[in-house]
């Protein structure tokens, strides 16, 4: 992990997106000792995989007749820490600069700012941005008590918290801070009286919310915001019992996530249906040191699988050593031979 600071953090690639494909492809830079830094904007590792569908079965992994998603994150993650890659997590690559032939910089936006000779685009369908609810004033309250996502739970130690949602993460994360006894209060409002989440979720939070660990307030949403320079209270718009205004430390609306290509589709890259056009040769971009590799790309016959984006990962690192050494020769040595030597 990085720390939190001005320093410029320097690698031999950059890879935007840390999925199955950014993961693989550390190893694969490590087996030629490039250094390899992940900018992701969600909170771990695995994109989709872990975020989405963790407990999805997978069924085309060579060697695996079924694996589950986040399985196959945490095995890909156990396979590049041999490499020791750097990550930047919860924070979104917003801008590229190329400084030279072989530097670009890379900004996130929170301001952290990366450095290398190669970028690699592993962003699969983009950057997954949080569905916001339209209450007037809310981006106000960004980051001043009011969350998309929940980065770090101790962050709501003895905090007043409104969750908003129906789904798996609205629930979990409200069984997860009231039966932890990390939040002194939690609240679930839901629009509707019942929820999308699993029917476990759905029972734990009935028997909270009837223990009294969890206020549960159904068939309403939340429609208003205030504070002075942080969240103080949220107003409910209940459908019987009209608007109450409720007193909170923290607003976390959890209504899931929407890919969209993001920052990316103003970097100059060649795009065409919503994906980067790349040369099958490297699965390099139209902009030399720059790769884009798995769902993120397009090309004539491109498959949108996780073992094609391996591939075209394994293949752009090759091309990418030659950009870093020119004057050096890459002899391919094979993993059985010589073993997996980290960093």
């Amino acid at each position: 992990m990085h720390s939190k600071s001005n320093e410029m953090i320097k690698t031999d690639i950059i890879i935007i997106g840390a999925g199955p494909v950014g993961l693989f492809t550390v190893f694969e830079a490590g087996l030629l000792k490039l250094r390899c830094h992940l900018i992701d904007s969600l909170a771990q590792p695995g994109g989709q995989c872990s975020e989405i569908y963790p407990k999805k079965p997978i069924f085309d992994i060579p060697g695996f007749p079924e694996i589950l998603a986040g399985d196959l994150v945490d095995n890909l993650v156990k396979q590049a820490a041999p490499f020791n890659p750097g990550f930047t997590l919860g924070e979104a690559a917003v801008n590229i600069e190329k400084i030279s032939e072989n530097e670009f910089i890379v900004t996130t936006n929170k301001g952290t700012k990366h450095s290398a000779p190669i970028v690699m685009i592993a962003g699969g369908l983009g950057v997954f941005e949080p569905r916001k609810p339209p209450i007037e004033g809310l981006e106000n309250f960004e980051d001043k008590g009011v969350e998309y996502i929940i980065k770090d739970p101790e962050f709501y130690q003895s905090k007043r918290c409104v969750i908003a949602g129906g789904g798996d993460s609205a629930l979990d994360w409200a069984i997860y801070l009231a039966k932890n006894n990390i939040a002194s209060e939690v609240s679930l409002v839901h629009r509707r009286a019942s929820f999308r989440g699993h029917l476990d979720s759905v029972q734990q939070i009935m028997d909270l919310a009837d223990e009294g660990k969890v206020n549960l307030i159904t068939e309403a949403e939340v429609v208003g915001i205030d504070g002075n320079g942080s969240v103080s209270n949220v107003t409910i718009k209940h459908k019987t019992q009209g608007e109450i205004v409720k007193d909170t430390d923290h607003f976390i609306p959890l209504f899931g996530l929407k890919p969209s290509l993001g920052p990316i589709a103003d970097w100059g890259l060649e795009i065409e249906k919503n994906a980067i056009k790349v040369n099958t040769l490297d699965y390099s971009t139209n902009i030399p040191g720059i790769y884009a590799i798995g769902d993120v790309n397009t090309y004539t016959n491109k498959l949108k699988l996780i073992l094609c984006g391996f591939h075209e990962g394994t293949l752009a690192v090759q091309s990418a050593f030659a950009r870093i050494h020119p004057d050096k020769k890459n002899v391919l040595k094979y993993t059985t031979v010589n073993g997996v030597n980290g960093f």
